[in-house]
């Protein structure tokens, strides 16, 4: 069974984020630039949150607040589900469905190895199978 650490492979290890005291105009300013959908949320090394497109657009936009003025860290979601580098796709493609989330921070004992996002799932199923297709093509037509 393929695991994230796979997908991770293929992946740049930066991790896009920011502090958790920065405003959330920075923030969304960073996202922008970067051309991601969340920021980790760091203090220093330690992962204190995660801020989404979804966090912004509930607790800053939609209550009219001052994204100039509004911290990270007043609006970041404190909750992170995590997974690991040995946690299969299924496993956190089920998580991402059933718990709503489009994104997913790569951990363990060591720290932050990436972050994994339903369009990295999407693409890394997509590809395989092509690549299933392809070898499928071969047997019928005799040239394996």
């Amino acid at each position: 069974m393929a695991a994230v650490r796979e997908i991770l492979l293929n992946k740049d290890s930066w991790v896009a984020s920011i502090g958790p005291r920065a405003s959330t105009l920075e923030a969304a300013i960073a996202m922008n630039r970067h051309k991601v959908g969340s920021l980790m949320v760091l203090d220093g090394e330690r992962i204190v949150g995660i801020l989404t497109e979804r966090d912004l657009l509930q607790r800053v936009l939609a209550e009219q607040r001052d994204a100039a003025k509004t911290s990270v860290e007043d609006v970041m979601t404190t909750e992170i589900l995590c997974c690991q580098p040995h946690t299969t796709i299924e496993e956190a493609r089920a998580v991402m469905k059933n718990r709503r989330v489009r994104h997913l921070p790569v951990v363990d004992d060591r720290g932050l190895h990436g972050l994994i996002s339903i369009g990295d799932l999407n693409a890394y199923e997509a590809h395989s199978q092509e690549a299933t297709i392809h070898v499928m093509t071969e047997y019928i037509h005799g040239r394996a």
